[in-house]
């Protein structure tokens, strides 16, 4: 058995175009072939992997690698964050988590705060949450739309299929830009998030996880469910796919993660810069400087 397994289970996971997608259609996706006996393993190569094509992102400095997280609380975004990037250097990764926008966000447009912290050329940059809580926390709660104080002439039955079609147009533009967007649904299921926030409770260390609301969402989920669904019809893409990653075992989560990132990263294939022959004539040139300098010091 090889990591090759887990690559063709997180391409079964991936989803390119939104005709036709149903959520439920994906809940038991990427998870043939695979048992936790392997996943250790697998993962921490996916993960030195990972390292290595970071490296050469970086010092290419062409593209940039953008990966959003998307999911129900206690679905396991932290986690895989923390697992998948673990190799990483922290100089060329960045991890932004949205809470809910302050009143200066509120007067601002809804992509504007995660506009301000997309990555540069040859960085890597992770958003836990996004632009898609706009059409979803928002769609779901009348009251976080009316918060941003919009003109009566953009509201209206329209709306949120404007916002998906702004959402849809950015991502295009991004990787008109160099920029590689990969989008995540962590997809759990209703019980065992019922499970994880009882876990929660009854776990001392864990207590600080559970904020009150968590439990009151759970009382919307069937509209979060068919707001996601929309959501990823409306904005997958070729170019910026979305991946609808079963997420009731952690192991298997992370694994199909960084199979994805990892493949995402050996598309565009980053190299370390050639130098051309001008290049090369200085780079002798420095090294007949340094091994004069070592016979300079000879006795």
């Amino acid at each position: 058995m090889s990591r090759e397994i887990a690559r063709a289970q997180a391409a079964a996971c991936r989803v390119t175009q939104g005709k036709g997608f149903h959520l439920a259609d994906y809940s038991t996706r990427g998870d043939s072939g695979l048992d936790k006996a392997h996943a250790d393993a697998w993962l921490r190569e996916g993960v030195e992997h990972l390292a290595r094509l970071q490296d050469r992102l970086s010092a290419q400095d062409r593209h940039a690698l953008f990966v959003i997280f998307q999911a129900m609380d206690a679905a396991g975004k932290d986690g895989a964050i923390k697992h998948v990037f673990s190799g990483v250097n922290p100089q060329g990764c960045a991890v932004h988590a949205f809470k809910a926008p302050g009143p200066e966000e509120l007067d601002q447009d809804f992509l504007r705060r995660h506009i301000a912290r997309l990555p540069g050329r040859g960085q890597i940059g992770i958003h836990n949450r996004s632009w898609y809580e706009e059409v979803l926390i928002a769609r779901v709660h009348p009251a976080v739309l009316e918060r941003q104080r919009l003109p009566p002439e953009v509201m209206g039955p329209q709306m949120w299929k404007h916002r998906l079609e702004d959402i849809a147009a950015f991502e295009r533009y991004l990787t008109r830009q160099g920029i590689v967007v990969v989008k995540f649904f962590l997809h759990v299921s209703r019980e065992e998030q019922r499970r994880r926030l009882l876990d929660r409770i009854e776990e001392p260390a864990k207590n600080w996880k559970l904020d009150p609301s968590d439990i009151a969402e759970r009382r919307h989920w069937d509209a979060y469910q068919g707001a996601y669904e929309e959501a990823i019809r409306a904005t997958a893409a070729p170019h910026a796919p979305w991946y609808v990653i079963p997420a009731d075992r952690k192991w298997l989560t992370r694994l199909l993660v960084v199979e994805a990132v990892v493949e995402a990263l050996e598309a565009i294939n980053p190299h370390y810069p050639r130098l051309d022959d001008e290049g090369q004539a200085r780079l002798r040139a420095a090294e007949d400087a340094l091994k004069g300098e070592d016979q300079g010091l000879r006795p």
